[in-house]
C-alpha cells in the first residue's frame, strides 16, 4: 500500500446501521450503487428502511424500502438484496429494487422471535441465525413463495450473532455461549465441528459478531468478536485458533482495538507480506471495523495497519468485490464513508 488512501464522508439524514455494495451493472444510469440500512429514532414511531444510494451522491436516495423495525443484517446476492430486522422478519428485494416485487418472511413463532443477526446467501438459499437461538435455511418454493425451514432451535439457551455459507452444503455460525459452529447439511443439518473460546482477558466468554470464509480456503473462518478479538478457525485444527488481534486468546496477538469488532472480511486488495506462505498455510489479510471507530487491516504475525480512526463507531463496512480498492463504511454519526486505496482506483472514480 504505497499510495495514501483517500476518504470522503457523505452525511445522511438518519443513523446508518449497515451498508453494502450492490453488484455492478453496466445498465445502471446512476453508476455504482450502495444499499444502506438507516434508522431515524426521532420520528414517532421510529422509522427504519433500506435506501438505494448512488455512489456519486449517497445523500440522495434513488429508492427506499420501509421496514417494520430496525435492520439487524443486510446482504446481497446477484438476484436480490435481503434485510433482517430486530423484530425477527426477513425481507427480499429483487436486484431491480422494485419495491412492488418485495417479499418477506414475518417474524414470530414460525420463524424468529427477536433480532436476526446472522444472514448470508449460499447460492439458491439463505441462512438466518437469531438471538433466539434458531437457525433457518430460507429458499423459494415451486409456487413462488419463500419458505423457511428450521435447522436448529436453541430454545433461548444460546443466541446467534453471525452466519456464513462456505459451500452449498456447509455454513458456519457464531454467537454467545456457542462459540463458532460448523454445519454440514449432508450429515442431517448437524454441527460437525465447534469451538467454544474464552477471551476478553479470560473474564467472560467472548461474543462472536462476524464471520467470513475465504472462497478459495473454505476450511478456514475468520472471526471477529468481543474485546477486539479476531482469530482464524481452521477446521483441520478446530481447537487451536490462530489469533490475529485481541487481548484474549492467550494475548499472543497485538490488539488493534479493545472494543467490539462488528465486522470482519478477508481483504482481497491487501497483499500478504509473505506471498509464498499465502499459497499454503498463512492466513490472508483481514479487514475489520469496531465500536471505537477503527477500520484496519490485520495480518498474521504483523502489526495492524490502521486505515481510519473515527470519533464514532463504524457499524459496518463492505469491500467492493469488483473494485476491492474501494471500501464503504457506515459511520454511527449519520454518514457514509468511502475509502479509496491506490492511485489506480482513484483514477476510476
Amino acid at each position: 500500500m504505497a499510495d495514501s488512501p483517500s476518504f470522503r464522508r457523505h452525511p445522511l439524514a438518519s443513523s446508518v446501521d449497515l451498508v453494502r455494495w450492490l453488484p455492478s451493472s453496466s445498465t445502471s444510469p446512476s453508476g455504482r450503487l450502495l444499499a444502506a440500512a438507516v434508522h431515524d429514532p426521532t420520528s414517532a414511531p421510529a422509522d427504519s428502511s433500506i435506501h438505494l444510494l448512488p455512489l456519486s451522491d449517497p445523500g440522495s436516495p434513488l429508492a427506499s424500502l420501509p421496514l417494520p423495525s430496525r435492520a439487524t443484517a443486510l446482504r446481497c446476492s446477484p438476484a436480490a438484496l435481503a434485510a433482517a430486522t430486530s423484530s425477527g422478519s426477513l425481507h427480499f428485494l429483487p436486484s431491480s429494487f422494485d419495491s412492488d416485487a418485495a417479499v418477506s418472511v414475518p417474524g414470530g413463532a414460525g420463524f424468529h422471535v427477536g433480532p436476526v443477526r446472522g444472514l448470508d446467501c449460499g447460492g439458491e438459499e439463505w441462512v438466518t441465525a437469531g438471538e433466539d437461538g434458531r437457525v433457518h435455511v430460507v429458499g423459494g418454493a415451486a409456487d413462488g413463495r419463500v419458505v423457511a425451514r428450521r435447522v436448529w432451535d436453541g430454545k433461548g439457551m444460546s443466541g446467534y450473532e453471525a452466519a456464513r455459507w462456505a459451500s452449498p452444503v456447509e455454513f458456519a455460525t457464531g454467537g454467545a455461549g456457542c462459540g463458532v459452529q460448523w454445519w454440514d447439511r449432508r450429515k442431517g443439518d448437524a454441527v460437525v465441528a465447534q469451538y467454544n473460546g474464552i477471551w476478553g482477558r479470560g473474564i467472560v466468554t467472548g461474543m462472536v459478531h462476524s464471520i467470513d470464509i475465504h472462497p478459495s480456503r473454505k476450511h478456514i473462518c475468520v472471526v471477529g468478536g468481543s474485546s477486539g478479538t479476531i482469530f482464524a478457525w481452521d477446521l483441520r485444527w478446530p481447537q487451536q485458533p490462530i489469533p490475529l488481534s485481541g487481548v484474549g486468546l492467550n494475548g499472543t496477538a497485538e490488539p488493534v482495538c479493545e472494543s467490539e469488532v462488528w465486522e470482519v472480511l478477508f481483504d482481497t486488495y491487501t497483499q500478504s507480506s509473505d506471498i509464498i506462505s499465502s499459497a499454503s498455510a498463512r492466513i490472508l489479510p483481514v479487514m475489520m471495523c469496531s465500536e471505537d471507530g477503527i477500520l484496519a487491516v490485520v495480518e498474521q504475525d504483523e502489526r495492524p495497519l490502521e486505515l481510519l480512526a473515527e470519533a464514532c463507531a463504524i457499524n459496518s463496512f463492505d469491500i467492493d468485490p469488483q473494485n476491492p480498492s474501494d471500501v464503504v463504511c457506515a459511520l454511527e454519526w449519520e454518514s457514509i464513508g468511502v475509502l479509496t486505496r491506490g492511485r489506480d482506483a482513484m483514477a476510476e472514480e
